[in-house]
């Protein structure tokens, strides 16, 4: 075999004269790119130097007449390395599809002239680099490309445009910038143009008009701006139109109403303004309109009502104002309509009561309006529904008990309402729920004593209401629960013991006042058995007279035997609890047992086994330890945040690692999509944020395997316990100095963290801070905020004042805005929202007040009180309160806040201060 490919190395400049069958030609080159590739689980065995030609070979088509290579097809088979010059031996090949591997290394020049290429498909791949200029040159056959899922940069070759006969390009989900090259436009025969997920900009170049073919466009999430292409009507064939999550502005083209083939048309996330025109309602092929994330105002048009194909209709995160449309709640959409989001506008009146007539609706949102009334008791005729959000209105009334019919229902939010009444008993017939969020009404009663029958349920949040009762034992079987808060109630009783409730934060709880168990640092009352009472004038036993020592008797019995009771129940009380420890590790211990079981191929890297799921480690050993350290075993759980359950285990090699489970199943990607963002975020490697080391995924259940840091989180050496009091001003300010630099690294990669908050930065043994949890919200379909601050509840106080405001873009930023809360928690020891008897102290406030007060040096932590440097402190605090803005632009970027705490650390002019004051 050597010996051939030396050969073939040799005389690889030869061209083929002719076309008989040659067809060691063949082989060779497929045997020389297989050289440049690892085949994990051997899918390319057949493949043999020796056969006379590879046309029964796997993944290989040929010409029946010529036996000539025509199409190769090895998609999907986990082949890592490179793409070898092997093929360009192969002088007929048509179609080159290597889509969904493994492979590295860069995308070469030569690669376009192979044979008579005209299909080359890389995607899903971790290909790097720019595409060559020279990539195009020879591309007279190339009638499709796709490039997609990689971590491709640079710009689009401007050479692109030189090819004529090109009929689709896909470059998405990449890291390309620049400019569309103006000369696609003149590629008559384009149908498809997809670069979504890049970091293109600039305005669109005039003369998409002239691509009369175009069937397909999709500029989605980039850095596009100025207006929409005024011509675009003219493409009249378009069926898949997507402009969103961009940087657009002005009014939509009049030219659009010519898109009468269209079917789906996204306009997301960008800031366009004026009134949705009626002639939206002339395009009947539409099934799917998103305007949502915009400017747009006034009334949405009647003429919607047209739209009888329509299956989604988000209009969400606008300025819409008037009655809520009865047309949309028509028998016209009973059949078809899907998805019909309302939320975040200005619309007021009733809930129709018709709702019931949208049989097929699947997710239902009309969050952040201003509607009154009750809930139509109709609510329980939509049995496909898995999604209805109605918080944040004006609603009374109560919660129908019609609500247990809808029997697909997964989310319920409700919250912040004026809803009153009991929680319907029948809701335990929604046994899909996972969210449950109820909060902020006046909801009175007690929670139903069935409600532990909802097994799937994840997430819950009864707080501040009135509910009276005590709490059911058995909701510390739900298995899948990652918070429960019932706050602010009146509750009594005891907690339940065992599973969440073990760990359920103290805020969840608190402000119930008769609810016992260790969580709240109250013990619940003994239970006695009922006094004996004596009669003082009875005879005693043995027929003297009560009257000799009688007071003595009766003390003396009446303390043998509450003794006696007393000592029965603390033995009945300790076996009791024993036996439920027992029985809790164990089952604990199973379910990782089963974990384990289930997980077998964990020792591989990467597993595609359907049955067990895949994993993959970016580097090292792949085989986990079980027994006492056995993976996801409840006993080597570290916490659990918005996103997911922390566990420690122990690899082969003897490397503790760090596994989160994720709980946001129902909100994940798919799995492509999962995959490519996790082995871009496993890719990032500082010495400031913590490394993401491989992952598992199955369509249940994800893991990120994550390196382990065993020294704890900043909240716990700030909060808990004396350890703050051990940190020295000079660990404090390398930690400040350590997030920044984390945080500035992340932001040079495009990569917001969205999560900022002490629990989330580590601190290694030598004192150095790690930034952990950053990127996980890129794995959720849409950058959606009101997901995201439902998941991120607990980073109150460090969310930017952008988060609420459904108009401005989430940046960069907001991580700056986070940073500057984090500076001063470090600095002060105290949390960013503190919680007093009758007052609610806001870090940032309180710190701003005492700047202007001149006692910003009383705000250092008491700890360090007689041992800081102020002429370092106070300039690290002010920066703090600066990045802290309510301004985003005021904010300066994590780059040049590095820059500044350099210099207060080692300012070049004897002082740091001038910059600050």
């Amino acid at each position: 075999m050597l010996l051939k490919v030396f050969v073939f190395l040799v005389l690889g400049s030869v061209a083929v004269k002719s076309q008989q069958p040659t067809f060691n030609d063949d082989v060779l080159g497929l045997i020389f790119f297989k050289a440049g590739l690892q085949d994990p689980n051997a899918k390319l065995q057949s493949w043999s130097e020796d056969d006379n030609d590879p046309c029964n070979w796997v993944g290989i088509k040929c010409d029946p007449t010529t036996y000539r290579v025509t199409e190769l097809h090895l998609d999907g088979l986990s082949l890592s390395g490179h793409v070898g010059r092997g093929l360009l031996r192969l002088q007929f090949l048509k179609v080159v599809s290597l889509s969904n591997n493994n492979l590295t290394g860069t995308i070469g020049a030569e690669l376009s002239s192979i044979g008579s290429l005209q299909v080359l498909d890389l995607s899903g791949n971790d290909l790097s680099g720019s595409i060559p200029e020279e990539f195009f040159w020879q591309c007279g056959s190339l009638k499709s490309v796709s490039l997609a899922r990689n971590n491709l940069s640079g710009q689009i070759p401007g050479s692109l445009s030189s090819c004529w006969g090109l009929a689709e390009f896909n470059f998405s989900y990449n890291q390309i910038s620049g400019q569309l090259p103006s000369g696609i436009w003149y590629l008559r025969s384009l149908q498809s143009i997809d670069v979504y997920g890049n970091l293109l900009e600039g305005d669109i170049p005039e003369g998409i008009g002239n691509l009369y073919d175009l069937r397909h466009l999709n500029l989605g999430n980039n850095r596009f701006s100025g207006r929409l292409p005024g011509d675009i009507g003219s493409c009249s064939l378009l069926k898949y139109v997507d402009f969103s999550e961009n940087y657009f502005s002005g009014s939509l083209p009049d030219s659009m109403r010519k898109l009468v083939s269209c079917t789906r048309i996204s306009l997301r996330g960008n800031s366009l303004r004026g009134q949705v025109p009626g002639w939206f309602g002339e395009l009947t092929s539409l099934e799917s309109l998103d305007l949502s994330a915009n400017q747009f105002y006034g009334r949405v048009p009647y003429s919607l009502g047209n739209l009888q194909s329509l299956k989604e209709l988000n209009l969400s995160m606008n300025q819409f104002t008037g009655k809520v449309p009865s047309w949309m709640f028509s028998v016209s959409f009973d059949q078809v309509l899907r998805v019909l989001d309302l939320s975040s506008n200005g619309f007021y009146g009733e809930i129709p009561s018709k709702l019931g007539v949208l049989s097929s609706l699947v997710f239902f949102n009309m969050s952040r309006n201003r509607l009154f009334g009750s809930i139509p008791s109709t609510i329980g005729e939509l049995k496909a529904t898995q999604v209805v959000d109605l918080s944040d209105n004006m609603l009374n009334g109560s919660i129908p008990s019609e609500i247990g019919a809808a029997v697909s229902l997964k989310v319920l939010v409700l919250q912040r309402n004026f809803l009153s009444g009991k929680i319907p008993t029948q809701i335990v017939n929604c046994s899909s729920l996972t969210t449950l969020i109820l909060s902020e009404n006046n909801l009175s009663g007690s929670i139903p004593t069935a409600f532990p029958n909802l097994s799937n349920l994840e997430y819950v949040d009864l707080s501040l209401n009135d509910l009276t009762g005590s709490l059911p034992k058995e909701l510390a079987n739900l298995s899948q629960l990652v918070f429960f808060n019932i706050s602010h109630n009146h509750l009594h009783g005891e907690l339940p013991l065992g599973g969440f409730f073990n760990t359920i934060p103290t805020s969840s709880v608190s402000g119930n006042p008769s609810l016992c168990g260790s969580v709240v640092n109250r013990s619940c009352p003994a239970v006695h058995p009922k006094p004996i009472v004596l009669n003082p004038n009875s005879s005693d036993s043995i027929g003297g007279s009560s009257r000799d020592h009688p007071r003595k008797k009766i003390v003396l019995s009446i303390s043998a035997l509450v003794s006696i009771g007393a000592a029965a129940f603390i033995v009945i009380g300790v076996i009791a609890i024993t036996i439920l420890n027992i029985h809790v590790r164990s089952t604990s211990r199973a379910a990782a047992a089963l974990m384990l079981s289930g997980a077998e191929d964990f020792s591989g890297s990467p597993t595609n086994d359907s049955k067990y799921g895949k994993l993959v480690m970016f580097s090292g050993d792949a085989d986990f330890v079980a027994g006492a350290n056995a993976l996801l075993n409840k006993d080597c759980e570290l916490g659990h945040g918005g996103f997911g359950v922390v566990y420690r285990t122990i690899l082969r090699d003897g490397r503790a690692v760090a596994i989160k489970k994720l709980t946001v199943s129902s909100l994940i990607k798919s799995q492509l999509e999962f995959e490519r963002e996790v082995r871009t975020l496993g890719k990032i490697r500082h010495h400031n944020l913590v490394a993401l080391e491989g992952y598992y995924w199955t369509p249940s259940l994800q893991l990120l395997i994550y390196e382990f840091v065993p020294s704890g989180n900043l909240y716990k050496h700030l909060h808990d316990g004396p350890d703050g009091s051990y940190l020295s001003w000079q660990q404090r300010f390398n930690i400040i100095l350590g997030m920044a630099k984390g945080l500035a690294y992340l932001h040079q990669m495009n990569i917001i963290h969205y999560n900022l908050k002490s629990t989330n930065i580590l601190v290694d043994s030598s004192g150095e801070a790690k930034v952990g949890d950053y990127g996980l919200a890129r794995l959720l379909p849409t950058l959606d905020r009101c997901v995201l601050s439902s998941k991120i509840q607990s980073a109150l106080g460090y969310m930017a004042p952008e988060f609420a405001c459904k108009t401005v873009k989430i940046t960069e930023k907001c991580d700056v805005y986070g940073f500057g809360v984090l500076v001063l928690e470090v600095i002060t020891g105290k949390r960013p929202v503190e919680y007093m008897e009758d007052d609610v102290v806001v870090l940032t406030d309180m710190v701003r007040g005492a700047l202007g007060d001149g006692r910003v040096e009383e705000c250092v932590d008491e700890s360090l009180r007689n041992n800081f440097p102020a002429e370092e402190a106070i300039p690290v605090i002010k920066l703090g309160l600066i990045c802290a803005s309510q301004v985003p632009s005021n904010r300066p970027g994590m780059e040049e806040v590095v820059n500044i705490l350099e210099l207060i650390k080692c300012p070049s002019d004897g002082n740091g201060k001038e910059r600050f004051e």
